[in-house]
C-alpha cells in the first residue's frame, strides 16, 4: 500500500481511549444526562459518557479497562470549597491535639515532643478543644510550663481562632498584665489581671509574629504533603483560604514546574493592615496600590488566584463569633469584630472594580448581617460577576436568609462543623437561636447559592464525612438518633452539589469542573458501592472507601489493588 493511503487510513481511524471505566454507576451532575454506566478518557479529557458498549468501542490495544462489576460509583471530582492545604501540610508535622480530653493529656504530648526534639526551638501544635475538657474551662499556661520548662510552646485551638501559650512564649512575645487587648482580639486573664496563656482571634498575632515562619522549601513540602493526604480521600481540588504572599509564591512555583498534583483556587489573606477603618490617606494609598501588587485575577490550569479572604468575627467555640444578643453561657458577651465593617465595604468596592472575589469569614448572626450590609453598600447585588462569599454562615437570622439570594452572595458552609459543634452549640446559643444555626436547608429554600467544604485541618480532610453530615446531621457513629436538627438535612443530590457543581461555581470554574461531560477535564472521584439520586440516602457513605482519584486524566490515587 502506498504511503499516502496508509496516512489517510490512520487519520480516519478514531482515536483510542487511554482509560475506560465500565460496569460502574456514573452520577454526572449534568441535568442533560444525569446517569451513565461507563465512560472513556482520552488524554486529559473525558471522551465519552454513556453505555458500556459505546465505551468499549473506544478501546484499543493500550487502553486500560477498569470494570467496576456494579460495585463502584463515579462522581465528578470532589472539591473542598473551604480548606487550608498549607495548614494541613504543616499540621502533619506538628503536634496533633484533636480528641484529647484534658489539659494534662495535652501537656503529656508536649512533654513527649520536648523529649524528642531536644532543648531548643518552639513546640507548636493544633487541635485542642476546651469543650472536651472537664468543666469546659479554658486552659492556663501553668501545665505547659511544667511540661516544657524554658521552651516556648504555642498550641492553636482546633478552629484556629484561639491559641494557648506557655509562660516562655508569652515572655518572648512581650505579653504581660500591662499588654492591652488588640482591636478584634482578647487576652484571657485571671482574676488578678495576669494573662492565662489563652489568646483569642487578633490577639494571637502577638505570638504568631515571634514564631519562626516556615521557609520556602517547607511551604512547598507542606503543600505536597497536604495534597497527597487529601487526594487519597478523593479530592481533586480545594479552595485554599487565607494564603500568605509566601504561600502564593510557593503555589506558583509548584504549578509552573508541573509539580502541583491537584487544582487549587487560592484566596489571599487580607492584604491590608487590619483592623483599621479606611479613612486615613495611608489606608487609601495602600488600597490603590493593591492593583499594582496583585495584578488581575489569575486562572491557571492548576493554580488560580481568584480573591481575598477577610474576617468579620471569630469562632463560636472560643466565643469570638459576633452575635446580635449575648452568649447564652456568657451573659454580657457578644463576641468579637475582627475587622471594622468599613474595611469589608472598602475591600468589596475595590474587588468589584478589579474583578476579584471576596470571601469573608462570618459565623455569628451579627457578623453575617454586617457583611451583607457591607456587600450591599459596595454594590455587590448590582455586579452579576462578583459571586462574593460568606464563609461558614453558621448563625443566620431568618430575615437575612433571602438577602443571600437577592445579593447573589454564596453561603460557603462546612457540614462537619455542625456535627462537631452539636454537643455544645446549644449552650452558646440557647434553644431558640440554635434553630437558626447550621440551617442549610432553610438557606436553600430562601434561594441562596451554597457551596460545601470542611475547613480542614479544623475538621478531617474527608469529603465523604462532609456528605454524611449533610445527609444525616449525625456523627459517623449515628449520633444523635434521628439527627441534629433533622429538618435541615439535605438530599443526596443537594449534598453532592455542594462538593461538585456548587463548589465549581463558587470559584468561577463551572465550565470545566463539577460535572462529568465529554470534552471536560477528566477529574473524577470513584467510591465503593452504588449511589442513587432517586432512592434512599446511604447511611454508610461517610465510611465508604475511595477507590480512585483521577485528575487531568491521570490516576493519582489507586485503591483498587490489582483491578484489571
Amino acid at each position: 500500500m502506498k504511503r499516502a493511503a496508509v496516512l489517510l487510513l490512520a487519520l480516519a481511524a478514531p482515536a483510542r481511549a487511554d482509560l475506560l471505566l465500565v460496569g460502574v454507576q456514573v452520577l454526572t451532575m449534568d441535568p442533560g444526562q444525569p446517569t451513565a454506566e461507563a465512560l472513556a478518557i482520552r488524554g486529559q479529557r473525558i471522551a465519552y459518557v454513556g453505555d458500556e458498549a459505546g465505551a468499549r468501542a473506544a478501546a484499543g490495544p493500550q487502553t486500560r479497562v477498569i470494570d467496576g462489576r456494579g460495585e463502584l460509583t463515579v462522581l465528578p471530582g470532589l472539591i473542598d470549597a473551604h480548606a487550608h492545604l498549607v495548614g494541613l501540610g504543616l499540621s502533619l508535622r506538628q503536634l496533633d491535639l484533636r480528641g484529647l480530653s484534658s489539659p494534662a493529656a495535652v501537656a503529656e504530648r508536649v512533654k513527649e515532643a520536648a523529649r524528642r526534639a531536644g532543648p531548643q526551638g518552639w513546640i507548636v501544635g493544633r487541635g485542642w478543644d476546651q469543650n472536651r475538657f472537664p468543666g469546659q474551662s479554658l486552659p492556663t499556661h501553668q501545665v505547659l510550663d511544667q511540661a516544657a520548662p524554658g521552651r516556648p510552646v504555642w498550641l492553636r485551638r482546633i478552629d484556629g481562632h484561639a491559641g494557648w501559650a506557655n509562660r516562655e512564649a508569652l515572655r518572648r512575645a512581650g505579653i504581660d498584665r500591662t499588654t492591652p487587648d488588640p482591636p478584634g482580639g482578647r487576652i484571657v486573664r485571671d482574676a488578678q489581671g495576669e494573662p492565662t496563656g489563652v489568646l483569642i482571634d487578633n490577639a494571637m498575632d502577638l505570638i504568631a509574629r515571634v514564631v519562626p515562619a516556615p521557609s520556602a522549601a517547607e511551604l512547598e513540602e507542606a503543600i505536597l504533603a497536604g495534597s497527597a493526604h487529601v487526594i487519597r480521600r478523593g479530592l481533586v481540588a480545594v479552595h485554599e483560604m487565607g494564603l500568605s504572599p509566601e504561600a502564593v509564591a510557593a503555589y506558583r512555583r509548584l504549578a509552573t514546574q508541573g509539580r502541583l498534583p491537584l487544582r487549587v483556587y487560592g484566596y489571599a489573606q487580607d492584604p491590608m493592615p487590619a483592623p483599621q477603618v479606611p479613612t486615613s490617606p495611608q489606608y487609601r494609598a495602600q488600597l490603590e496600590a493593591l492593583a499594582r501588587r496583585f495584578g488581575p485575577p489569575e486562572h491557571g490550569a492548576f493554580f488560580s488566584l481568584v480573591g481575598f479572604k477577610l474576617f468579620m468575627d471569630g469562632a463560636l467555640g472560643s466565643r469570638g463569633a459576633a452575635l446580635l444578643e449575648d452568649y447564652s453561657d456568657e451573659p454580657g458577651h457578644r463576641g468579637l469584630l475582627v475587622s471594622p465593617p468599613e474595611h469589608i465595604e472598602a475591600m468589596a468596592r475595590w474587588a468589584l472594580q478589579h474583578r476579584y472575589q471576596i470571601a469573608t469569614h462570618a459565623i455569628g448572626d451579627r457578623a453575617v448581617r454586617l457583611v451583607l450590609d457591607a456587600y450591599e453598600r459596595a454594590g455587590v447585588g448590582r455586579a452579576p460577576w462578583s459571586r462574593f462569599r460568606i464563609e461558614h454562615a453558621q448563625v443566620v437570622a431568618p430575615q437575612d436568609r433571602e438577602r443571600f439570594a437577592r445579593l447573589g452572595v454564596i453561603a460557603s458552609v462546612q457540614p462537619t462543623h455542625a456535627t462537631s459543634d452539636m454537643p455544645w452549640a446549644g449552650a452558646r446559643l440557647g434553644p431558640e437561636r440554635l434553630r437558626h444555626a447550621y440551617a442549610w436547608q432553610a438557606l436553600l429554600q430562601a434561594g441562596a447559592q451554597l457551596c460545601g467544604g470542611s475547613d480542614f485541618p479544623v475538621e478531617e480532610a474527608d469529603p465523604l464525612h462532609g456528605l454524611h453530615a449533610a445527609l444525616w446531621r449525625q456523627s459517623l457513629q449515628g449520633q444523635p438518633p434521628g439527627g441534629f436538627q433533622p429538618d435541615q438535612r439535605l438530599s443526596l443530590g443537594e449534598a453532592l452539589r455542594l462538593f461538585t457543581t456548587d463548589a465549581a461555581y463558587a470559584a468561577f470554574a463551572e465550565q470545566r469542573a463539577g460535572q462529568i461531560r465529554p470534552g471536560r477535564p477528566a477529574d473524577l472521584t470513584v467510591v465503593q458501592g452504588r449511589l442513587s439520586l432517586s432512592g434512599p440516602a446511604p447511611e454508610d457513605l461517610g465510611r465508604r472507601a475511595v477507590r480512585l482519584t483521577i485528575i487531568d486524566g491521570q490516576i493519582v490515587y489507586d485503591g483498587l489493588q490489582g483491578a484489571n
